[in-house]
């Protein structure tokens, strides 16, 4: 598919939490936003590809990883329904034992088309029911952790992602960015994913 038909866009929503690990959110960010952006200058008049939104559990600042700030669009009462759901890592702990964040993210995945988790996100699907078994990755430095904390997972080694269809997990920052512009390629097409890559002058690997 070369060109983007539907009649709105599909809906990105990113999960926002304090400690977040700010390139794991902003990377799937910029690939999105980007991506909306080069269609449009590709077929002026066209609907935007994708609509982002950062959720968060309240619409307070979160304070991301080394004091970043940032300011969300939704809170989880508020928020528009995702057709592709990200959940980017961090240090997740508090996020992953917060009964209203794996409330939110259990709903949220179980309307949405993808799932797809950055790096330690992992453990916040997997905290929310999400992720309960078969293949999925996350950092490497976690690899051990994730195994011992969700022994039904099949935890791979030495991959960029594990694309399950309508779930998808990746290792690290870089990775989470190639992700993003696999599941570009995924929902309107490669020549996107490309010109986006080039726009953000980011080598794309696309081979998990």
């Amino acid at each position: 598919m070369n060109t983007f038909s539907a009649p709105h866009p599909l809906q990105i929503s990113i999960l926002f939490f304090d400690e977040v690990e700010a390139l794991d959110l902003g990377g799937p960010y910029e690939v999105f936003t980007t991506a909306s952006r080069m269609h449009q200058r590709l077929y002026p008049g066209a609907p935007a590809p994708f609509g982002v939104q950062c959720v968060a559990r309240s619409m307070a600042s979160v304070r991301a990883r080394a004091g970043l700030r940032v300011l969300p669009d939704a809170d989880f009462a508020t928020a528009a329904t995702p057709d592709v759901l990200i959940v980017p890592g961090g240090v997740v702990d508090a996020a992953a034992a917060c009964q209203s964040t794996r409330a939110w993210v259990a709903q949220a995945a179980g309307g949405a088309q993808i799932t797809a988790s950055v790096c330690t996100g992992a453990f916040i699907l997997a905290a929310a029911g999400v992720l309960t078994e078969g293949p999925a990755t996350t950092h490497w430095e976690d690899i051990a952790d994730l195994r011992a904390q969700f022994p039904a997972l099949d935890v791979r080694e030495n991959v960029r992602w594990v694309d399950r269809g309508a779930l998808v997990t990746s290792a690290g920052i870089s990775a989470g960015i190639d992700m993003s512009l696999h599941l570009v390629t995924r929902l309107v097409g490669a020549a996107l994913s490309e010109r986006t890559a080039r726009q953000m002058d980011t080598p794309w690997n696309n081979k998990p």
